[in-house]
């Protein structure tokens, strides 16, 4: 088994490698003077089970291109098997047609990798569990719920906790979250987002006075349907609010967003390199996801179940 790394989050692999016990590929990844990408391998990996670890997060078609030039250059090196793990799986909100002529990106990326020679995928709570479908090689959708549901229990765990949907859409993550945090109630989100990047919190479906509430998401980009529905929350008598999310994408002034809000803390996964705003912010912390992302590595090299990870 061999593990290599794009530029995408280097310190997410170096962090893989030292939990699977093996170095990470030497191989080189440049570009020339018109930002045209070469890649160079620099050891034998003919007849390898190899592993790409890459998150295509931004600049998000760099770091795509990248995962892409990287699964070529070792099919074209003969290695046995390449799997694309993928952290951060970039495009997939475009998982659907929202409008008319509008593209299904997810799945046109799915292909890029398809066709690129991967030969699996593996990758982090996926924005909708059919992008698995969008692909024709075995796909592993890995669950940052227990990852999460261990560092609410260690640190709330005497808090009359409400788990809590942002919205509609979240309800099956918000209720398997629930059921680990022994099956604590469940509160939704009503919103309704007029453009994209905005949204408008209109009324919150359960009984959140007194409770100690989680929110759960799985991408956080603008921060604003977090601040807004945190807000709510508190306006609802909400003791207090943090929220949980596996990709902190937090775009723009998503940071100062969350830095003005009513939320108490935001929580999220090194899924996506930090950015130096991200580092400094004092109500942004992040889990290291290393041991499952490194575990689900193991068992797919050893041929073992995934799925067990999470029962």
């Amino acid at each position: 088994m061999k593990l290599i790394s794009g530029n995408g989050n280097l310190p997410l692999a170096q962090a893989i490698a030292d939990y699977v016990e093996l170095p990470l590929t030497q191989a080189s990844v440049r570009r020339f003077a018109d930002e045209e990408i070469f890649v160079e391998i620099h050891e034998n990996v003919r007849g390898e089970d190899v592993f790409v670890i890459q998150s295509t997060s931004y600049p998000a078609n760099d770091n795509l291109m990248e995962m892409l030039i990287i699964i070529d250059a070792l099919r074209r090196a003969s290695a046995k098997r390449i799997t694309g793990v993928i952290p951060y799986f970039g495009y997939a909100r475009q998982d659907r047609k929202a409008g008319s002529r509008t593209p299904i990106s997810a799945k046109l990326v799915a292909n890029l990798i398809t066709v690129a020679g991967a030969n699996r995928v593996l990758s982090v709570d996926l924005h909708a569990a059919q992008i698995q479908g969008f692909f024709d090689i075995p796909t592993d959708n890995l669950f940052g719920a227990p990852v999460m549901s261990a560092d609410i229990q260690a640190r709330f765990s005497g808090e009359n906790l409400m788990v809590v949907s942002p919205d509609v859409g979240g309800v099956a993550r918000a209720r398997a979250l629930a059921k680990r945090l022994d099956n604590a109630p469940l509160a939704i989100v009503d919103k309704r987002r007029e453009r994209a990047g905005e949204s408008e919190v209109m009324n919150i479906i359960g009984d959140v006075k007194g409770r100690f509430c989680i929110l759960i998401d799985d991408i956080v980009d603008s921060a604003g349907t977090l601040c807004n529905a945190a807000n709510a929350l508190k306006a609802a008598g909400a003791t207090d609010v943090v929220a949980y999310v596996t990709h902190g994408v937090l775009s723009g002034g998503a940071v100062a967003r969350v830095e003005g809000s009513q939320l108490r803390e935001l929580v999220i996964t090194d899924s996506i390199l930090a950015t130096d705003s991200v580092t400094a912010s004092s109500r942004i912390r992040q889990l290291p996801i290393a041991p499952l992302v490194g575990e689900a590595i193991r068992r797919t090299a050893d041929e073992t179940s995934v799925s067990s990870l999470f029962d």
